[in-house]
């Protein structure tokens, strides 16, 4: 097989010229991930702006990077890339101000359910907006080796992708989730739908069951889907809630194909925030022991380094695909909407034994 780690692509080559960034938005995910990825690629972050301007400022200060004051004034740079770490219920008011032919870069989800996402789309295309969801994980350099592998054939034709993620998530950082409808599949295994589609294509339909935990006080935190496809099983087994130590928690996806394996471990979901680095394994059915591919960089910040890239790239010219597009966003947030349509409706009954349908 040969040392994959120097063979499979895990980075996104960077736009040769770069064009000034402008942040709204000014929460968490900023710091942790999107600015520290921007600095590390030498992006120019022209300025942010929030409504919570104590917020915007102390970002500010702590980065050195200027804070807009009010939403007119950000949208105003020229010739800006504006990357929305909003709430997805923003995104509808803030795309519909940003100026006609704006490149646009969108935290997910796409809007809150399908219905916003449509809306979404149409502002868009009405605005003529080059839009990309930040659809990250795609980027991440354990995954785009994975799919450097599937392209190069090294795992032969997928049969299998499991996802296996049994963690506890530290809910009490993500505040502005209490009381939403939608959670889980929304907000978090969305990254994994999203990849799988990328990785396989649409699935011919889903089954799925999302349910809350009684300790965690939102609307949802387990998942157990089925994505049908027609010779790839496909299933995803998460729980948020292991209480439990280290020993057993594991966030896992494993790729198997007619000729190899690979198993990818997401490290950063491990004790999060604070994580483990990632890994990633490959087998082949040729013989041979697994071979640890060394990886460039992590899931955060490097994806934010990609998807970025990608999007900017795009608009000079330098790359043929938008990967993350809004209108490749909206198939996720279809299937996310299935998954939850399907969560919501009974499953097929066990029949009853003759005995206990003459009881009743």
């Amino acid at each position: 097989m040969g040392d994959l780690s120097q063979q499979l692509q895990q980075s996104w080559p960077r736009p040769t010229q770069a064009r000034p960034i402008v942040i709204i938005g000014a929460g968490g995910i900023v710091e942790d991930a999107h600015l520290p990825a921007y600095r590390l690629a030498y992006f120019d972050v022209a300025g942010i702006y929030d409504r919570d301007l104590s917020r915007a400022d102390a970002i500010g200060r702590d980065w050195g990077i200027p804070v807009l004051p009010t939403l007119e004034s950000a949208i105003g740079v020229p010739n800006a890339v504006f990357d929305l770490a909003i709430p997805p219920q923003a995104h509808i008011e803030v795309l519909s101000a940003l100026p006609h032919g704006s490149t646009v870069l969108m935290q997910k989800p796409m809007g809150r359910d399908l219905g916003e996402a449509n809306r979404i789309l149409e502002i868009v295309e009405e605005r003529r907006l080059i839009a990309a969801v930040n659809f990250q994980l795609r980027f991440a350099p354990m995954m785009l080796a994975v799919r450097d592998a599937l392209r190069r054939e090294a795992l032969g034709k997928l049969t299998d992708i499991e996802v296996h993620l049994n963690v506890l998530t530290p809910w009490d950082l993500f505040p502005f989730l209490r009381g939403l409808p939608r959670v889980e599949i929304a907000v978090h295994s969305i990254h994994y739908l999203d990849l799988i589609r990328h990785l396989a294509g649409e699935p011919n339909s889903v089954m799925a069951r999302t349910l809350k935990h009684p300790l965690s006080g939102l609307a949802q935190t387990r998942t157990s889907a089925i994505l049908d496809y027609d010779e790839l099983r496909c299933t995803l087994s998460i729980n948020h809630n292991h209480a439990y130590g280290r020993r057993f928690q594991d966030a896992t996806f494993r790729f198997e194909g007619t000729e190899g394996a690979a198993v990818v471990k997401l490290g950063l979901l491990i004790d999060y925030p604070r994580g483990e680095p990632d890994e990633l394994w490959i087998a082949r059915r040729d013989g041979g022991d697994w071979q640890q591919i060394t990886l460039e960089g992590a899931w955060f910040p490097h994806a934010f380094i990609g998807v970025m890239s990608n999007l900017q790239r795009f608009v000079n010219g330098e790359d043929e695909n938008l990967i993350t597009s809004a209108q490749d966003a909206w198939h996720t947030m279809a299937l996310v909407e299935a998954c939850f349509r399907s969560s919501a409706v009974p499953g097929t009954p066990v029949p009853r034994s003759p005995q206990q349908s003459r009881e009743e």
